[in-house]
Protein backbone atom coordinates (compact mmCIF):
# COMPACT_ATOMS: atom_id res chain seq x y z
CA UNK A 1 0.00 0.00 0.00
CA UNK A 2 1.38 3.06 -0.82
CA UNK A 3 0.70 6.44 -0.12
CA UNK A 4 -0.31 9.85 -1.89
CA UNK A 5 1.93 11.89 -0.45
CA UNK A 6 -0.49 14.91 -2.58
CA UNK A 7 -2.87 13.88 0.09
CA UNK A 8 -1.28 14.08 3.05
CA UNK A 9 -2.13 17.06 5.34
CA UNK A 10 0.72 17.85 8.21
CA UNK A 11 -0.66 19.54 11.80
CA UNK A 12 1.60 22.08 10.48
CA UNK A 13 -0.29 23.24 7.57
CA UNK A 14 -3.49 22.98 9.77
CA UNK A 15 -2.20 25.15 12.26
CA UNK A 16 -2.61 22.32 14.89
CA UNK A 17 -0.79 22.03 18.22
CA UNK A 18 0.86 18.19 18.37
CA UNK A 19 -0.99 16.08 21.16
CA UNK A 20 2.01 16.05 23.66
CA UNK A 21 2.06 20.03 23.39
CA UNK A 22 -1.92 20.21 24.69
CA UNK A 23 -1.00 17.91 27.20
CA UNK A 24 1.60 19.99 28.63
CA UNK A 25 -0.80 22.83 28.64
CA UNK A 26 -2.81 20.85 30.80
CA UNK A 27 -0.36 19.46 33.19
CA UNK A 28 0.88 22.90 33.64
CA UNK A 29 -2.12 24.33 34.86
CA UNK A 30 -2.71 21.59 36.89
CA UNK A 31 0.27 21.90 38.74
CA UNK A 32 -0.23 26.20 39.01
CA UNK A 33 -3.75 24.60 40.58
CA UNK A 34 -2.28 22.16 43.19
CA UNK A 35 0.41 25.05 44.34
CA UNK A 36 -2.32 27.36 44.56
CA UNK A 37 -4.48 24.80 46.93
CA UNK A 38 -1.00 23.94 48.82
CA UNK A 39 -0.19 27.97 49.38
CA UNK A 40 -3.58 27.90 50.81
CA UNK A 41 -3.72 25.64 52.90
CA UNK A 42 -0.04 26.46 54.68
CA UNK A 43 -1.68 30.25 54.51
CA UNK A 44 -4.89 28.82 57.11
CA UNK A 45 -1.88 27.19 59.29
CA UNK A 46 -0.18 30.16 59.90
CA UNK A 47 -3.03 32.69 59.62
CA UNK A 48 -1.63 34.71 56.60
CA UNK A 49 -4.17 36.22 54.52
CA UNK A 50 -1.59 37.42 51.85
CA UNK A 51 -0.21 33.37 51.47
CA UNK A 52 -4.30 32.68 51.23
CA UNK A 53 -5.24 35.34 48.35
CA UNK A 54 -1.73 33.83 46.55
CA UNK A 55 -3.34 30.77 47.10
CA UNK A 56 -6.67 31.29 45.76
CA UNK A 57 -5.57 33.25 42.64
CA UNK A 58 -3.52 30.38 41.33
CA UNK A 59 -6.04 27.95 41.95
CA UNK A 60 -8.18 30.46 39.59
CA UNK A 61 -5.79 30.39 37.00
CA UNK A 62 -5.10 27.05 37.44
CA UNK A 63 -8.72 26.19 36.68
CA UNK A 64 -9.41 29.16 34.15
CA UNK A 65 -6.36 27.55 32.39
CA UNK A 66 -7.69 24.05 32.50
CA UNK A 67 -10.70 25.43 31.15
CA UNK A 68 -9.43 26.85 28.27
CA UNK A 69 -7.08 23.71 27.47
CA UNK A 70 -10.23 21.65 27.55
CA UNK A 71 -12.52 23.99 24.91
CA UNK A 72 -9.59 24.15 22.59
CA UNK A 73 -9.50 20.51 22.75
Amino acid sequence: MDLDKEKIVTQDELNEEAPIDQVEGRVEAQMKKLEGEAKKNVADGLQDPELGKEGERLIAEGEQELKEAKDSA
